[in-house]
């Protein structure tokens, strides 16, 4: 199995050799590392050159966002399999060992994924809240993306996906022009028409910041218009049937509505919880939303980081 490691880099120097390091530190070496540097100027890329390791394809371009530097290391990669891993995360040394295992017992999945832990900014680590897992043991065959992705933790993650080469060009990569929400479309429109094979074992840690972890008022507003959301629409009516895709995009705007109340836009959080509740009336946090609306911002943080989380 060859993997060719792709890593976006846009200001990280405190970070991007410790990621890099996790790459080289598997079961199996990859292939090569792809890092494309996204007009830094912290002097990140320096540090990649200066590391100088015979794996290492350094690539510079404009800045131009995250997707488009994913997009320039598919194209530059090279191996079968494309393993993702942001610039501030870390891999598990078995990481390598259960993408391979995975691949042996299910051939002819085009995605490959593991859990992964949660790291807050005080180091504390967590394990994912996984609902509705369809398999029985350790791994098995993650036939309902949408449902699971609806009421858990998000299954697939930047840093704990690998995928075929062929897959993800066919989709045509990542989207380009939005701030964030880019990788959760992508895997949206990747598991409507691939297998998915999926391990229980943390390959991944996700290092989060403060108001990722309702400890601190978010630091990115909701992008206006809803690119992710009206694409998981246009998903749906191009599959229709699709029950637990419904779910899920009331899931999206239900995490938009979060995030809104807890900047204090009260307008904006309920059109997303009557959005969230259009597509699906049965899920109670949204209730709990509803209620928080009555509360002024510094409250409604405070109820969050002892309810919501």
């Amino acid at each position: 199995m060859e993997i060719s490691v792709v890593i976006p880099l846009f200001n990280k120097k405190d970070t991007i050799i410790n990621t890099i390091k996790t790459s080289l530190s598997q079961s199996f070496l990859p292939k090569e590392i792809v890092v494309v540097n996204d007009g830094s100027t912290d002097g990140s890329e320096l540090l990649v050159k200066e590391f100088d390791h015979p794996l290492v394809k350094l690539i510079h371009q404009p800045n131009q966002g995250v997707s488009v530097a994913r997009n320039k290391g598919i194209e530059e990669a090279s191996a079968e399999w494309i393993a993702f891993l942001d610039a501030d995360d870390v891999w598990f040394d078995h990481y390598f060992e259960s993408l391979a295992h995975l691949n042996r017992n299910y051939p002819q999945a085009n995605i490959l994924a593991t859990s992964y832990q949660l790291e807050n900014h005080l180091g504390d680590r967590a394990k994912l809240i996984l609902n509705k897992i369809p398999f029985e043991g350790e791994f098995g065959i993650l036939s309902n993306y949408f449902e699971v992705a609806a009421c858990s933790h998000p299954p697939i993650w930047s840093s704990s996906v690998t995928v075929r080469k062929t897959a993800i060009q066919k989709i045509g990569g990542f989207p380009k022009g939005i701030k964030s929400g880019e990788d959760l479309i992508t895997w949206a429109r990747l598991a409507i028409d691939n297998e998915i094979a999926y391990s229980l074992k943390s390959g991944a840690v996700f290092v989060q910041v403060a108001s990722h972890t309702y400890d601190d008022k978010p630091n990115r507003i909701p992008e206006e218009p809803d690119y992710v959301g009206d694409s998981l629409i246009k998903l749906l009516q191009e599959n229709k049937k699709n029950k637990n895709l419904r779910n899920y995009i009331a899931h999206w705007a239900k995490m938009r509505a979060s995030i809104y109340l807890r900047l204090g836009n009260k307008g904006k959080a309920w059109n997303e919880i009557r959005k969230s509740l259009s597509f699906d009336a049965t899920n109670k946090k949204l209730y709990f939303y509803l209620i928080l609306l009555i509360f002024p911002e510094s409250i409604t943080r405070k109820l969050f980081k002892s309810f919501a989380a």
